[in-house]
C-alpha cells in the first residue's frame, strides 16, 4: 500500500459558483481560481499523485495553461485517475477534511463522495467526506478562504 496526502486552498469571491466535490453547493461566494477552483478535487488529486510518486497537480495541469482555464475539476480527476491506473495502482479508500466557515455542507457530502466515487469508478463506501469550521481564526475562518486536506491509500495491481 501507498499514501498519498494533498492539501489546497482557494480565495473566496463574489461572481464565482462554489464548486466542491464536483458538486454545485449554494453559496454567496465562490472559489478563485483558473479552473473552477475545486479544492476537495485538487487535493485528492495532489494526494493520489503524491501516493504514486508522480509530482503534483501543477505538473500534469498547470495553471498557466490556457486548456485548463474554467475547466471542470471533474475532468481533471478523471484524467489523474487514468495516470494512477496506468502507473499500476488502484484507489483502495480516500478521506477528506474540507475546512470552511460556511456555508454548512452536511446536506452536500454523500453527494459529493458519491460524485467522486463515480469519477474514479470505486464504490462509494471507499471515499470519506467531513466538514471542519476553524472557528473563526485565519483566512479559512474568517470566510475568505475554503481549504481541503486529503489522504489517500493506493493499492499497487
Amino acid at each position: 500500500m501507498r499514501i498519498g496526502f494533498g492539501y489546497d486552498l482557494h480565495k473566496l469571491a463574489k461572481g464565482r459558483k462554489l464548486i466542491l466535490g464536483g458538486v454545485l453547493v449554494p453559496s454567496e461566494k465562490g472559489l478563485l481560481g483558473h479552473s473552477d477552483a475545486d479544492v476537495l478535487l485538487h487535493a485528492i488529486i495532489d494526494a493520489l499523485f503524491g501516493a504514486a510518486g508522480l509530482g503534483d497537480i501543477g505538473e500534469f495541469f498547470p495553471d498557466t495553461d490556457k486548456k485548463y482555464k474554467d475547466i471542470s475539476s471533474s475532468i481533471l480527476l478523471d484524467k489523474a485517475a487514468k495516470l494512477i491506473k496506468g502507473a499500476k495502482y488502484y484507489i483502495n479508500n480516500i478521506d477528506a477534511v474540507i475546512v470552511l466557515e460556511k456555508p454548512k455542507l452536511s446536506k452536500f457530502k454523500k453527494k459529493m463522495a458519491g460524485n467522486i466515487a463515480g469519477v474514479l469508478n470505486i464504490p462509494k463506501g471507499k471515499v470519506n467526506i467531513k466538514a471542519k469550521t476553524n472557528e473563526g481564526l485565519d483566512a479559512t475562518g474568517k470566510g475568505m478562504a475554503i481549504a481541503a486536506y486529503v489522504v489517500v491509500c493506493l493499492g499497487e495491481v
